[in-house]
């Protein structure tokens, strides 16, 4: 190779390994979103979208006929809030109903217990002596064929935390005790709920069954019909019957509905704020995740309302069927696998209407800068930076999996878990001021976001499977 060729290659080389260019967020932009900061403030865009969809539509089960009128609303309600534009791309998946459900204590102490199927439940009747384990490590533990005929009962007690630690273990119940009840021979399956209330409200939430299981009954008490179970379980064997009318029913396709504020200069590449349209059946799904809708169309609207539009485009995702299994979110993520690049920062909204306290990226280190004077510009709001923590929320994360960069505004979720999948999950259980600081919250993060000069380390990449 020629001397002059040896030294282009050379100096390509070296240019294309390069660190890259740090990633700033220029003055007026910063300025701009003190204004910003302080008329969403004031706003109550996030409360109206709120209260509309939780009282026009109420509870929006995935594959119900509410599920329709929920995807009507949103295109609605998006173009009612200006966006520019308006779309649906379809999810498809099983459909579960829930029609009736019961369990009475059988014998001397005879009396119901307040319960609730599990979502992906099969219906039927099952009759009982009640096996209790402290956890699930215990029913693991339990001999083979030792549950035959019988109703195991998880009594696992969630702990209440600001950031919802608790609930992987107790969520780990619901998932995981009824495939391994039914490996002990169990004919049936109990499980205090995953939640941190004292009411007699139960908390439903999907399970799964392993491949090669037949499916057995399996329901969540309300923590008090826990602790009565239990004392009564003190006092000697205790026979349950417990009824579920429920069960698959063929297939649903819902949508994935989008909305969108164009960019004025880089509209090809987005800032992306998501939250879960569809809700369990219970309640009117205002925490879960109503709010996180409000807000995140509320910040893309307060930003169209701005003198001059963002640099990049805002998408808002409203996710179809979070609750079943993220189905929304990894639809989305499959079908804009090559577009990970121009998705600049993504993040969700989905743990409630509490205060945001924290924030943060996944950037990496050349985006840290920017990641810290959005940091800067959210203290104002009572938010901390969080460097090291966080992560993507549940629909962002098979987008974060294929390289899209993750933001995280953490919500204070102290008493998130008392309400979470219960009938007790209604709009008058979210502080229209605490909303509005999330709705400005999330409208300075996006715009500063869409203004950053430089990227936030967005690249394709190919999910480990």
């Amino acid at each position: 190779m020629p001397r002059l060729a040896l030294l282009a290659a050379a100096l390509f080389a070296c240019c294309a390994h390069a660190a890259p260019k740090e990633t700033r967020i220029p003055a007026p932009a910063l300025e701009a979103a003190a204004q910003l900061r302080e008329r969403a403030l004031a706003d109550a865009t996030a409360w109206q979208v709120t209260e509309s969809l939780t009282t026009e539509i109420g509870p929006r089960l995935a594959g119900s006929e509410a599920d329709a009128r929920a995807v009507a609303w949103a295109q609605a309600k998006f173009r009612e809030l200006g966006f520019d534009k308006v779309w649906t791309e379809p999810v498809t998946f099983p459909k579960w109903e829930r029609r009736a459900e019961s369990a009475q204590v059988l014998g001397p102490h005879a009396q119901p217990l307040a319960v609730t199927a599990l979502g992906g439940s099969p219906g039927g009747t099952v009759e009982g002596e009640v096996v209790r384990f402290a956890d699930l490590a215990a029913l693991e533990a339990a001999p083979e064929g030792s549950l035959a005929g019988k109703i195991a009962f998880v009594d696992y007690r969630m702990e209440a935390a600001r950031d919802g630690r608790g609930y992987g273990p107790g969520g780990a119940v619901r998932s995981r005790g009824p495939s391994l009840a039914i490996r002990k021979g169990a004919a049936g399956f109990l499980m205090r709920s995953a939640g941190t209330d004292s009411h007699r409200l139960p908390h439903t939430g999907i399970t799964r069954f392993d491949e090669g299981l037949e499916p057995v009954p399996s329901a969540a008490l309300a923590n008090p019909d826990a602790d009565q179970l239990a004392r009564l379980l003190e006092r000697g064997p205790v026979r349950v019957r417990l009824a579920l009318d429920c069960g698959w029913d063929g297939t649903y396709t819902s949508y994935n509905v989008i909305g969108e504020i164009t960019g004025r200069s880089r509209p090809q590449e987005v800032v992306l704020l998501g939250a879960h349209l569809d809700s369990w059946d219970l309640g009117t799904g205002a925490v879960d995740d109503a709010a996180g809708i409000g807000i995140t169309m509320a910040a893309a609207h307060l930003i169209r309302q701005m003198p001059r539009r963002p640099a990049r485009s805002i998408r808002v995702v409203a996710y179809a069927n979070e609750e079943q299994g993220l189905l929304g979110g990894r639809a989305y993520a499959e079908r804009h696998a090559g577009e990970a690049a121009r998705h600049v920062l993504a993040a969700e909204s989905d743990f409630g209407a509490g205060r945001v306290y924290a924030f943060n990226t996944g950037a990496p280190e050349h985006a840290r800068k920017a990641t810290e004077q959005i940091a800067q510009a959210l203290a104002p709001l009572g938010i901390e930076y969080a460097p090291g923590e966080g992560g993507p929320g549940p629909d962002i994360g098979p987008l974060a999996a294929r390289g899209v960069t993750w933001a995280w505004l953490a919500q204070d979720g102290s008493d998130y878990f008392h309400l979470h999948h219960t009938a007790d999950d209604t709009l008058d259980k979210v502080d229209p001021e605490a909303l509005a600081q999330n709705g400005a919250a999330w409208a300075v993060f996006a715009w500063l976001a869409a203004e950053a000069e430089g990227d936030f380390g967005s690249h394709v990449a190919t999910p480990a499977r």
